[in-house]
């Protein structure tokens, strides 16, 4: 005996990942910059339909849109913000310094495995 059952997704209004993986943007008219952060991921099907057979579970239908769907992806814009030349800078200098700071722990961990 095959069981089945469908499940459909549902998005809350503000469902917004606040965890990033991208910016996108650039410096605008004014001369500020103007950074976009996104969440990149892949597109998910509108609901999908699955064969239950004992243990197994297998999906055998879904509703995509649209129709290229398994070949792309989705950047959820969370947030962003508008900086000054000045503002940048500064902001450049503390993210350049931090990442150094990574650099130099990965740099430590690998010197101590040797």
């Amino acid at each position: 005996m095959t069981n089945k059952i469908k499940c459909k997704y549902i998005f809350a209004e503000n469902y917004n990942p606040v965890y990033i993986n991208g910016a996108y943007g650039g410096v605008s008219p004014r001369g500020e910059i103007v950074v976009n952060f996104f969440f990149e991921r892949g597109a998910l099907p509108n609901s999908q339909t699955f064969n239950i057979e004992g243990a197994h579970v297998k999906e055998i239908e879904s509703e995509r849109e649209p129709q290229d769907l398994p070949s792309s992806f989705v950047r959820v814009v969370s947030s962003g913000i508008i900086l000054d030349y000045a503002n940048a800078k500064v902001i450049h200098e503390w993210l350049g310094n931090h990442i150094k700071k990574l650099e130099n722990k990965a740099n430590d961990r690998i010197r101590n495995k040797k």
